[in-house]
């Protein structure tokens, strides 16, 4: 069992930011809808800070606040973060973290980790409908934000469970 105090101050906030920056990669997705997200996301780190069975790694990570700095993802230069900008540096980000766990924690907590990150990035993807008018039809994942949970997918190395349907 894998505990916060196995990690040292850089290399926990490395981990405690891994989950929020992979939700975050679905929100830069597509446009509109932030505040919802958002929402979304602390509905999840909440759900999971109540859940008995979840490993103690990850009961401590959801009880932690990740400390996010915007010019973490800004491009060289000093200027202002795009949506792309978030992404790859999400990913980046993502790789960083597991790479600090594969040295630290087990194969089981490992992809504990990883089912959390997807489930937040899933669960901000389907917040809100894409298309449609006034909340009719559209689609629940848009193509924008399943192309950017099988790209999470494919950084974290498990497959998204969440598909690109109608609603």
């Amino acid at each position: 069992m894998t505990t916060k105090d196995e990690f040292n101050a850089e290399e926990w906030s490395r981990v405690l930011l891994g989950p929020f920056v992979a939700g975050l990669t679905l929100v830069a997705a597509e446009r509109g809808g932030t505040l919802r997200e958002s929402v979304e996301m602390a509905k999840v780190y909440a759900e999971e800070k109540q859940d008995p069975a979840a490993p103690e790694l990850i009961r401590e990570l959801v009880a932690d606040r990740p400390s996010v700095d915007a010019e973490r993802f800004a491009p060289e230069g000093g200027e202002r973060a795009t949506p792309e900008d978030v992404r790859a540096r999400g990913h980046e980000i993502l790789r960083d973290a597991l790479g600090v766990l594969e040295g630290k924690a087990d194969p089981a907590e490992i992809e504990a980790y990883k089912r959390f990150c997807l489930e937040i990035a899933e669960r901000v993807a389907e917040r809100t409908k894409s298309g449609g008018v006034l909340g009719v039809g559209g689609k629940q994942v848009s193509d924008a934000e399943q192309a950017a949970l099988d790209e999470l997918g494919a950084t974290l190395g498990i497959a998204p469970e969440t598909g690109a349907g109608t609603a």
